[in-house]
């Protein structure tokens, strides 16, 4: 939980005990109970939407994740432990005419945030070159750095506007929220959406490989009022592949016989999408073969996917999915008349949804006997 403080302000301070004692003494009067209740209105207004005087996380404990630091006189506002989550990394440069939904860098692992106050007179243009030499000398790669001022993280490099970059950027789906009154503090009441529309906004995106898993450090830079860093870092750790045996055509027709369905993992798709992978031809020629060895066979093919996403999308995303599988086999000479297709979603797992082995397990093609 993140306790919340208030810069001192004479105004407020003054009022917060007038209204105190007002609201504790037994006023008879209705009309001027509501014209308290209405100073009481405008004084919380004033003490999270002013310039100045806006509700600040207290600060925490000093947390900076070792591979990324802060930059020298950097404070600590706002830090989220790693777990594991997904995130979207914007790609840059971007089209300003799609930042409401530019496109994006797909991430699994142990997502953590870590938001600063950045020290009086120092440039975003010369924290990111600190940055960068830094996650250098650690065995970083620099994939993106731009800044929006000077058109670098935009396709049109005439265009100079920082606003767009700032739409993008100001997203719940991929930044901690703070579950504030007024929105995500962060975000809204004076932070990431306010900071990052005007001024010398930079962005870095930077990628280290190692032995135990990758990791992915993205740094946003802002100087509208008060100069900040939100720094995103997410660590995937590398895992046991080839864990799941391939299914043949004998294997298939076994698990038909003895329990009328088989579950495949063979089958790949982009991601959030209905694209059938290449790299899933060995298992759609294996049902070809079943199909073809049993002219009277007649299946259902099920879509099935993680917890990850809503109910309607996935269900929807999975009924999509099974229908490529049917359209990939007709395309391949099997009589799309002996198939009948159904999307479950994520509402049939057959192992948890609480780590990324369960969730894997749950993303499959299920053949079922009709």
């Amino acid at each position: 939980m993140i306790v919340l403080s208030f810069e001192a302000n004479p105004f407020v301070s003054v009022l917060s005990l007038f209204l105190e004692k007002a609201m504790s003494h037994p006023i008879r009067f209705s009309f001027f109970r509501k014209i308290i209740q209405g100073v009481a209105l405008v004084a919380a207004t004033l003490a999270f939407a002013a310039p100045g005087y806006a509700a600040k996380p207290a600060t925490p404990p000093d947390k900076d994740h070792p591979l990324v630091g802060r930059y020298e006189g950097s404070k600590l506002i706002f830090h989220q432990a790693p777990k594991f989550d997904e995130l979207d990394l914007i790609k840059v440069p971007m089209d300003r005419r799609s930042s409401i939904k530019p496109e994006m860098l797909h991430l699994e692992g142990n997502v953590s945030f870590y938001y600063y106050d950045l020290p009086e007179g120092r440039t975003t243009l010369e924290v990111l070159r600190n940055y960068e030499s830094s996650l250098k000398a650690k065995g970083f790669e620099i994939l993106a750095s731009c800044g929006a001022a000077n058109g670098s993280c935009y396709t049109d490099k005439a265009e100079k506007n920082p606003l767009w970059l700032a739409h993008a950027l100001n997203d719940a789906t991929r930044w901690a929220e703070g579950k504030y009154p007024n929105g995500d503090w962060i975000l809204n009441a004076g932070g990431m959406g306010y900071a990052c529309e005007e001024g010398n906004t930079r962005y870095l995106h930077a990628k280290r490989g190692a032995s135990d898993g990758t990791t992915h450090v993205n740094l946003v830079l802002c100087d509208r009022g008060t100069s900040r860093a939100y720094v995103a870092v997410v660590e995937s750790r590398a895992m046991d592949t080839d864990k799941i045996a391939f299914v043949d055509a004998s294997a298939m027709q076994k698990s038909l016989d003895a329990t009328g369905r088989v579950n495949l993992y063979g089958i790949y798709f982009d991601t959030d999408k209905d694209t059938i992978k290449p790299e899933s031809k060995p298992t759609l020629d294996e049902i070809g073969k079943l199909m073809k060895s049993n002219p009277q066979l007649r299946l259902q093919v099920v879509g099935h996917t993680d917890s990850t996403g809503n109910d309607a999308h996935n269900k929807d995303l999975s009924n999509r999915r099974a229908a490529s599988v049917i359209r990939v086999l007709a395309q391949a000479g099997i009589d799309a008349k002996r198939f009948a297709s159904r999307g479950a979603g994520a509402s049939e797992p057959v192992a948890g949804n609480d780590n990324e082995e369960g969730r894997a397990k749950n993303r499959r093609v299920e053949l079922v006997r009709m």
